[in-house]
């Protein structure tokens, strides 16, 4: 008795030349037309019509993909499913590579960082690269275990900001009809009954040089005054944050005034922040006075016409200097360690002045009085100790 299926073979799929249909049996077809083309059909009835539905060439798709094919159509009519629908549907959903750059795209004007948006890119490019390629509508718990599992010991913070940026791409998803069902990324009675909760405080803090080495750290950067050694020593002389600086523009400088007002779209807390500038800094800002065009132009330019300084521009500043073991962040650490052993300033004027957030409200009522002049007097103190100016003028500032 004949086969009902598989009736073909792989030697007479690749030798047979006549044109002409050659049934596989369970709907599938080898079909050779006129010109020598050879492709795969799987043809059935819909709603009483004979419909034709290509499967892909012969050069693409072997005998053994298209009857694995044939049989998920034969499912899906044995389901009332149109397997031609079914398959359009599925091509209008993206892969989570797809849908994970969309979502960076879409949500980029609302993060203030250059750096947050590389970050986003990276980790969903380097770390999500196994469910890349995979539907966003076939993501599964055991596929978020696959990218979690390596990095939850060993880079826990990492993993946690993965799994994290994994379920707001397929919540974003799921909200736009890609997906049904709970999401495999969720922590919170899904995830954490499957994975160990993460080590406490295994983030660490910034790689900080320790104060009393900054001023001759200073001293050699100096020596080769290029944007981005000017730029990392500006943000030592504020004690600011590398977004804050990489991002200033000169309509935001006041040198008449000695400060510089950080609009509050760049700020972490999201409130406008004053810095006084003491002396270095104006001399910084005067020296790049011959870039400031219009006004309106970044302060530390990148290399392109209109582009401000790479993400990574300040940290391969300490690279060059041979102190890549430190952060550019770390000087904001130095700077309140140095106001805390060396100063007397109070500690709400060293937090105002590093723009931390306030849980007090005492003392968020203080901050809201900024305090510029205690900070001015704060700020300059610490471009005295910076720049080597006699102890006896920091003496007096500490006391003022």
């Amino acid at each position: 008795m004949a086969r009902a299926i598989n009736r073909l073979s792989a030697r007479f799929v690749a030798t047979v030349a006549e044109a002409g249909r050659y049934a596989d049996g369970g709907n599938l077809y080898l079909s050779i037309s006129p010109n020598g083309g050879r492709r795969w059909v799987f043809l059935f009835r819909w709603l009483g019509k004979a419909t034709e539905m290509g499967l892909g060439s012969t050069r693409d798709v072997s005998l053994a993909r298209a009857r694995e094919k044939a049989a998920e159509a034969r499912g899906q009519l044995a389901e009332s499913i149109n397997p031609m629908q079914a398959r359009e549907q599925r091509r209008a959903i993206p892969t989570f590579g797809e849908a994970a750059d969309s979502y960076i795209v879409s949500m980029e004007p609302s993060w203030r960082n250059p750096k947050h948006v590389a970050q986003w890119k990276m980790t969903l490019t380097r770390y999500a690269a196994p469910i890349r390629g995979r539907g966003v509508d076939t993501i599964s718990t055991d596929d978020v275990l696959g990218v979690l599992r390596p990095l939850w010991q060993a880079k826990p913070e990492t993993a946690s900001r993965v799994r994290g940026r994994i379920e707001a791409v397929l919540d974003a998803a799921r909200a736009q009809g890609h997906r049904t069902g709970e999401n495999p990324a969720r922590w919170r009675g899904h995830l954490d009954k499957l994975m160990p909760a993460r080590k406490v405080l295994s983030r660490g803090h910034h790689a900080a040089m320790p104060y009393v080495e900054v001023p001759a750290f200073l001293a050699t950067l100096r020596e080769n005054p290029t944007v981005s050694n000017l730029a990392l020593e500006f943000t030592i002389l504020t004690a600011g944050r590398s977004g804050e600086i990489m991002g200033a523009r000169w309509s935001e400088v006041d040198l008449a005034k000695r400060l510089w007002t950080v609009p509050a779209d760049r700020m972490k807390g999201h409130r406008e922040h004053q810095v006084p500038l003491a002396a270095r800094a104006l001399e910084i800002l005067e020296a790049r006075q011959a870039d400031r065009g219009d006004g309106t132009g970044f302060v530390f330019p990148g290399g392109k016409p209109g582009a401000q300084l790479s993400v990574m521009a300040l940290t391969m500043a300490l690279r060059r200097t041979g102190q890549g073991a430190f952060t550019p962040h770390g000087f904001r650490s130095a700077f309140r360690d140095w106001c805390g052993d060396e100063t007397t300033f109070p500690r709400e004027v060293a937090e105002a002045a590093l723009a931390h957030a306030i849980r007090d409200a005492t003392e968020a009522a203080y901050r809201r009085a900024t305090a510029l002049e205690k900070r001015r007097a704060l700020m300059t103190a610490w471009n005295a100790f910076l720049t080597n100016e006699p102890a006896s003028n920091v003496v007096a500032l500490r006391t003022a």
